[in-house]
């Protein structure tokens, strides 16, 4: 039997999934079996970022919460500590707890902050299980129909899973889904958001972070409801607001605007979360650091706020990897944020062309196209970020 284990616990290294496959056929191998340091193979597959071999145990069964380990390391700190998102999200998604502890009392999320995977945190701390929102696709008690339509389930999921919360990125994912571009459908939306926020702040262990982001995406939807109320049939103009930088440097006053207009408004008053940011974010004229924005992302993230990253313009997407190629100084993740942004970035591009060519000159001689940590104080990442080739 222990032979059998070890073999499993080595081909899962590999990633050996059809052998593996051969000889969780066998009856005389549990699925969760612990090798001499109490670690699945489960646990085994998740730290050595083998997505195949983990579907495959979960498939058989495997235990996603046990926490036999030596050190009671679970197979979602395991994923943690290997930094792969996409199997941080497969354990979260087969049930995995968040908040078990190992013998040095720390839980996954902070198992992963600790050794840098921040990506992973984010996941961990935006995981919103799809069965609590599904609660309200059935009817309750008295009810003669469900709060949530069925079919709004998937689309108002993926929006309350997102780790983007650009306004702007959360209105193109409204956009994209013509089962959301509706008033009555964003209207059922944002009452389900407002009773999940209400859910978290009275539960016996209160969420505040959960209940800020579910209290900003029903703003959100909201703001797009009264939109297309005004006829803003594609919530072009709602987008355009939200980018419109001022003169001079193309700061986004609405958004910044937005942001706060939305913290200002969360309904309880005595959670600390929102005492927090209103201490934060109240000194600080619009315009200067830090912004409502990179406040409140870091509030509900967790994220390090815009450390060694290049943010989308447009929709803030981490990894933007296009560069405005007249002042290269502004980057998206593609061109159709690019083409979204050009009409209030066009104001401010030869200023930004002007004012920086001998820099980037000396820096292009000897660097990729990246900003450097002396570079003068363009406009705010999230805003205004700037990685090559797109043409204006």
């Amino acid at each position: 039997m222990f032979h059998l284990i070890s073999k499993i616990s080595i081909l899962c290294e590999p990633g050996d999934v059809q052998e593996v496959a051969r000889l969780l056929g066998s009856k005389d191998v549990r699925v969760n079996c612990l090798d001499e340091y109490g670690m699945t193979p489960l646990m085994h597959a998740a730290y050595k970022g083998q997505a195949d071999m983990c579907s495959l145990l979960l498939q058989h069964g495997a235990d996603v919460n046990c926490n036999e380990h030596d050190y009671g390391y679970t197979a979602l700190m395991f994923a943690g500590l290997s930094g792969k998102t996409d199997i941080t999200s497969m354990m979260l998604d087969a049930g995995a707890e968040t908040d078990l502890v190992n013998s040095v009392g720390r839980t996954a999320a902070q198992m992963a902050a600790f050794v840098g995977q921040h990506d992973c945190v984010t996941v961990i701390n935006n995981f919103f299980s799809r069965a609590r929102l599904e609660y309200y696709t059935r009817p309750q008690g008295l009810e003669r129909e469900a709060k949530l339509p069925p079919k709004l389930a998937g689309p108002l999921h993926k929006i309350i899973m997102t780790s983007n919360l650009n306004p702007v990125k959360l209105v193109m994912l409204v956009r994209e889904n013509p089962l959301l571009v509706d008033v009555g459908a964003l209207e059922k939306c944002y009452h389900v958001m407002d009773l999940l926020c209400e859910q978290c702040v009275k539960q016996q262990d209160m969420n505040e972070v959960l209940a800020m982001k579910m209290h900003y995406i029903s703003y959100v939807l909201q703001k797009c409801m009264a939109f297309l109320l005004d006829r803003d049939d594609k919530l072009d103009v709602l987008i355009k607001s939200l980018l419109k930088g001022r003169d001079g440097d193309g700061f986004p006053q609405y958004q910044e605007k937005f942001i706060r207009d939305c913290i200002r408004k969360f309904p309880y008053c005595e959670a600390a979360l929102l005492q927090q940011l209103v201490r934060s974010i109240a000194p600080v004229e619009i315009g200067n650091d830090p912004t409502a924005f990179s406040v409140l992302t870091q509030a509900l993230t967790g994220k390090m706020a815009f450390i060694d990253a290049e943010f989308c313009a447009t929709c803030g997407e981490r990894g933007a990897e296009k560069r405005c190629s007249l002042c290269k100084m502004v980057t998206y993740c593609g061109l159709m944020c690019q083409r979204l942004h050009w009409f209030t970035h066009k104001k401010i591009c030869k200023g930004l062309q002007e004012k920086d060519a001998p820099r980037l000159r000396e820096h292009l001689s000897t660097h990729s196209i990246k900003q450097t940590p002396t570079s003068p104080q363009w406009p705010r990442p999230e805003s205004c970020v700037r990685t090559s080739g797109l043409k204006l």
